[in-house]
C-alpha cells in the first residue's frame, strides 16, 4: 500500500471478463476508485477521484476523511 494525495490506496488488476486492466480502491475513502488499463493509468484516475471528493465534501462543508497513514511527529 502506498498513498495519493496522503491516502493509502491498493491497486489490483481487473480480471478479463471485467474488461481488464486494474483498479486502485481508497482504504479511507470508500466508493472512491480509480481504473486504467495500466496501472500507471489507474492511479492518475485514482488521484482524480480523490481530488474530485475532496472537492466536493469542502463543497458542502464537509470535512476530508481522516488518513489512516501514520502522521509525521512534529
Amino acid at each position: 500500500m502506498a498513498d495519493i494525495n496522503g491516502y493509502p490506496y491498493e491497486i489490483a488488476p481487473l480480471p478479463e471478463e471485467e474488461g481488464g486492466g486494474f483498479v486502485v480502491s481508497f482504504v479511507d475513502i470508500p466508493g472512491c476508485i480509480g481504473v486504467g488499463d495500466t496501472q500507471e493509468e489507474a492511479l492518475e484516475d485514482g488521484q482524480l477521484a480523490v481530488v474530485a471528493v475532496l472537492d466536493a465534501l469542502k463543497g458542502v462543508d464537509r470535512r476530508p476523511p481522516r488518513s489512516s497513514l501514520p502522521q509525521p511527529q512534529t
